[in-house]
């Protein structure tokens, strides 16, 4: 095992100095919608999860093995995906699940799908902010001082809690409501999201336990966010939007290639496997 891990470690390794095909998609409007879900409806991300592993907890012991075997995708195309999976501004978000949708969309094309998109990550970001506010745990390169994918970030991610995961808050409700736009591609979807939430470990910015929460705080607000109208009634015409995108022959603009031999190496880089 050992020697077939490392032999795949090498082989993505060499391949880190590839890079991703560059987007091409220009953004259609930079300002921040507000989300569907009131104040007073947000879920309850302090009562909705434990709180963070202790430090000396074997919960936190097991935070730190799963951080220090990510430590080997640096350089890798896996290390370079987990910097685009950084990047939640419109449209490299949306082209983020592309491959994983099968087709390419624009928001002049798919307005109502971008929408979606764009309030649901103010109400995970609403949603996560207040464990984060309340815990304020240090991530991961504040601890073990080693480096991480995003370092213009830096000042930010000082300032701001590392428990619950927001970016993965965001790519596992994006999934979910993907999946439902597009269910004959939701395993597809589901693995790509969960990736994009692993995709914060491989950036040494969250623990795993982060990682694992925030995917909670996402099934709670998506939940809730069917109880909203507004958010029923861009969905169903997201669903048109997606089929006509599909039935146009749109194409992903990502190098789905180079995503999938970055996203092959994750099984193999569980706790023990380097072992």
């Amino acid at each position: 095992m050992q020697k077939v891990t490392t032999m795949l470690l090498g082989l993505v390794l060499i391949a880190g100095c590839a890079h991703f095909e560059k987007q091409t998609m220009t953004p259609v409007s930079h300002e921040k919608l507000p989300g569907y879900l009131a104040s007073e409806h947000l879920p309850d991300s302090v009562a909705l999860l434990p709180v963070p592993p202790a430090t000396g907890s074997s919960a936190f012991a097991l935070d730190q093995e799963i951080s220090q075997v990510n430590f080997q995708l640096r350089g890798s195309l896996r290390w370079e995906l987990a910097v685009r999976d950084a990047d939640l501004s419109f449209p490299t978000a949306v082209d983020s699940f592309s491959c994983a949708l099968g087709v390419s969309v624009k928001e002049l094309e798919a307005p109502h799908l971008f929408r979606l998109l764009r309030r649901t990550l103010s109400d995970v970001n609403r949603t996560v902010s207040r464990a984060k506010n309340v815990y304020n745990r240090p991530r991961p390169f504040m601890v073990n001082g080693q480096p991480f994918c995003t370092p213009d970030f830096e000042a930010g991610l000082r300032k701001s809690g590392s428990y619950p995961s927001g970016h993965t808050a965001t790519g596992w409700a994006w999934a979910l409501i993907l999946s439902e736009i597009a269910p004959e591609r939701a395993d597809a979807l589901l693995q790509r999201g969960r990736a994009f939430g692993q995709s914060r470990v491989v950036c040494n910015v969250h623990w795993q336990s982060d990682v694992d929460e925030g995917r909670t705080v996402a099934a709670a607000v998506v939940a809730r966010l069917h109880a909203e109208a507004h958010f029923r009634s861009d969905l169903e015409a997201a669903v048109v939007e997606f089929a006509a995108a599909r039935a146009n022959g749109l194409k992903p603009m990502a190098d789905c290639k180079a995503e999938a031999a970055a996203l092959a190496l994750f099984p193999w880089l569980a706790p023990g496997a380097a072992n």
